[in-house]
């Protein structure tokens, strides 16, 4: 199919591409000016669309379970640090509600260059296909992948083929899934982009990878047999190559951000040196204890230096080249490096591996009990290459061993084989075995938690001829919603307590309000100060997402400036000005930072009203966390940690630390999480009143029409919520 191209206009082509597999039809779509107003763009757009497309008896693995790219207004704009940043957006398999994940690379800009808003794929192909949007050619065509059941061999044939039709590595950009997407309900999408300043054994330039890592939308993508989305294109040219409406404005925002973060980030957690896995050293501190160890058992361990940024920065990671995952970024946080494998069917051959971020770095290191930077860059490159999330597999293993530790799961239960803190090798055979769905057990765990969970209450209950425990089991297998734990344990932050439980509705993870560090910092000093937190911080985080920015130019550098202004410093007020004067000189309004962000709450909304339509009713009590999230589940760890517990426990029931400490440990263990708990549950009602949603967790009818929302929902959203009322 041949398309017009649009010039691009205030960040906009103004058209979308609608692709329907099954029937082979490519559609070119004029964007909405009335949806694009409202939603803005990126996630806010991606579930506007969805919300559209899907009905409340839709599945995830249905035809008309669309898979959508969107990167926002402001991606793609090198002028502007972190604007490489796109989202995927789709029914979850892991959870069955919306999914949402974003990503960094090339993929989103290429998309936009080559004169589209949004990517709509439906239907699934008889066979394997590869989508091409070719953007020098004005052409959009399906055509045969490459045979190559892994990502990183499919990546090396895609290159092969299109530099072989005469085009430049640097105008490739393309997404790919592997195997294990479909072995397991959490496929990545791995997004991948030309880097030609990296050095290699051969010279320079190497391909690189980002992962649009959660929810499982790459297990969406292989479903519907796409091996591979290509884009080919290049950046704009001209005066004003993204149609700004004050063009030197957009570019001296992006000029003072940079300044920023050249001066700010050397002397702060060095991202330019360390990437994310410095946040390890941070969450690892004995007053925090927020570094999930041995299934978040424990908050701390005295090897995790061994896994740190630090580490990494000064032993494995290569630092020669930009590392920045889209041009213009000075943080350079896209750190990786080369380690040799141990096993696979590559076993012996050295490897770049792009990574480890701080989430892979503790969840198949401190998580597993695991202190060896070189297993967590191989674990991190086999599920790469798998397709499969690496956060999601860290936490699964995770459970599984704490099974083996206490017993609920023994080698007569999996033909010998065995799962056990810091056992390496074995934790890098099950990886291959959860990819290819060798065993029960690891095709239990492809299914997720809640299935792994049951099966393992089942096996052992078979075996001891003993009563189901599955009620015992949910107590330490880490999820909300059917998405495992991203790694941050929360004993000493109620407000990131509150965050997995309800403010992300895609699940346990931290995009939407990551308030864990700046809670442990005491940004949120009163109960109030956290409820509303949790409003306001989802609203930049997730409105990054909207835009097609990334959100670490502003969580990781503090902008000095920011001392200097009112209220919340936390949050980086002089920063969000300059995001601002980026946005209004891009769309040509007017608006403060707080005023650009509140859109975001039109988007949470709208995510909120499917999650209700999937749970009905009981949508509240999805808003759920595992007891080992709020606190010790049983009393050795509560004396792991007993000076801090009895502190709280005291100021809790109004009484002497003295007599505290005369207290039984079990009575106080079931003392201080009965206390967490009646927190954490005032805490979600607050939040529900702050959103204006019913002490159920369901946006209310005025809620939503005094956002505007109202008039964007199918009808069968709005009988369902006039119902409620």
């Amino acid at each position: 199919m041949n398309y017009a191209k649009r010039i691009l206009s205030r960040g906009y082509n103004n058209q979308t591409l609608s692709i329907d597999l099954a029937a082979g039809r490519m559609t070119v779509l004029a964007l909405d000016a009335a949806a694009r107003e409202y939603f803005v763009g990126g996630r806010a757009l991606g579930l506007y669309l969805l919300h559209q497309k899907i009905s409340a008896r839709t599945q995830p693995f249905d035809p008309e379970n669309p898979l959508i790219f969107s990167p926002g207004p402001l991606c793609g704009i090198p002028q502007f640090p972190g604007s490489g940043k796109s989202m995927a957006i789709s029914l979850s398999p892991l959870t069955g509600i919306p999914g949402v994940s974003n990503f960094g690379g090339y993929f989103g800009a290429y998309l936009k260059y080559a004169g589209f808003d949004l990517l709509d794929i439906t239907g699934a192909a008889s066979k394997p296909v590869m989508i091409v949007i070719d953007g020098f050619k004005n052409e959009v065509y399906l055509t045969d992948p490459p045979a190559a059941a892994d990502v990183f061999a499919l990546e090396t044939a895609v290159v092969s083929r299109f530099t072989g039709e005469g085009y430049e590595k640097k105008h490739i950009a393309f997404l790919t899934t592997g195997a294990g997407a479909a072995s397991t309900l959490f496929g990545c999408i791995n997004s991948h982009y030309y880097d030609a300043t990296k050095p290699t054994q051969a010279g320079k330039g190497l391909f690189r990878t980002k992962q649009a890592g959660r929810t499982g939308l790459g297990s969406v993508m292989r479903h519907k047999n796409i091996a591979a989305i290509v884009v080919l294109a290049d950046f704009p040219t001209g005066d004003n190559p993204f149609g700004a409406a004050d063009w030197d404005k957009a570019k001296q925002a992006g000029h003072k951000l940079h300044r920023v973060i050249k001066e700010i980030d050397p002397q702060a957690l060095q991202m330019h040196l360390k990437g994310s896995a410095g946040v390890v050293s941070f969450m690892n501190k004995a007053e925090y204890q927020s570094l999930p160890v041995h299934n978040f058992q424990m908050g701390s361990h005295p090897e995790a230096e061994k896994i740190c940024g630090k580490t990494y920065a000064e032993r494995l990671f290569e630092h020669k080249g930009m590392d920045g995952c889209f041009p213009g970024c000075n943080l350079r946080c896209t750190k990786g490096g080369w380690v040799t494998l141990a096993t696979g069917n590559q076993a012996g051959r050295k490897v770049w591996v792009d990574g480890p971020e701080y989430e892979t770095a503790a969840g198949f290191g401190s998580n597993l009990g695991i202190w060896n930077p070189e297993f967590i860059m191989e674990a991190n490159w086999h599920c790469d290459n798998y397709g499969i999330d690496t956060i999601t597999t860290a936490v699964l293993m995770a459970f599984i061993m704490e099974c083996f530790q206490r017993g609920y799961l023994s080698q007569d239960d999996t033909d010998g084989f065995e799962l056990v803190w810091g056992d390496a090798r074995a934790s890098l055979q099950f990886l291959h075995d959860l990819a290819h769905g060798r065993t029960p057990l690891a095709r239990a765990a492809g299914q997720g938690m809640t299935a792994l969970s049951d099966w393992v209450a089942k096996t052992w209950s078979a075996r001891t001829g003993r009563p189901d425990p599955a009620d015992t089991l949910r107590q330490f297998a880490m999820q909300t919603k059917g998405l495992p734990f991203s790694l941050y344990r929360t004993h000493r932050s109620l407000s990131m307590q509150a965050s997995y439980a309800a403010a992300s509705d895609i699940g346990a993870h931290h995009a939407a309000a990551w308030l864990v560090k700046v809670d442990l910092l005491g940004a949120f000093p009163t109960f109030e100060d956290k409820a509303r937190a949790l409003v306001t911080y989802p609203r930049v985080r997730l409105g990054n997402d909207n835009l097609g920015l990334c959100k670490l130019p502003w969580v990781d550098v503090f902008n000095p400036e920011s001392l200097k202004r009112e209220g919340d410093i936390y949050i980086n007020p002089a920063t969000q000005e300059l995001y601002a004067d980026f946005y209004n000189g891009m769309l040509g309004t007017r608006l403060t930072w707080q005023e650009i962000f509140e859109h975001t709450d039109r988007d949470i909304n709208l995510q909120r009203v499917m999650n209700a339509l999937h749970y009905g009713a009981a949508t509240g009590g999805q808003d759920r966390i595992p007891d080992r999230a709020v606190g010790p589940t049983e009393d050795a760890l509560y004396e792991l940690e007993r000076d801090f517990n009895d502190r709280q426990l005291a100021s809790f029931m109004d009484k002497p630390v003295e007599e505290i400490q005369k207290m039984p440990v079990g009575e106080k263990r079931e003392a201080l999480l009965r206390f967490r708990r009646q927190e954490l549950d005032k805490l979600l009602q607050a939040y529900y009143e702050e959103r204006g949603w019913n002490q159920n967790g369901i946006p209310k009818v005025e809620t939503l029409q005094s956002l505007g929302l109202w008039a964007f929902l199918t009808d069968e959203a709005k009988a369902f919520l006039a119902a409620q009322a």
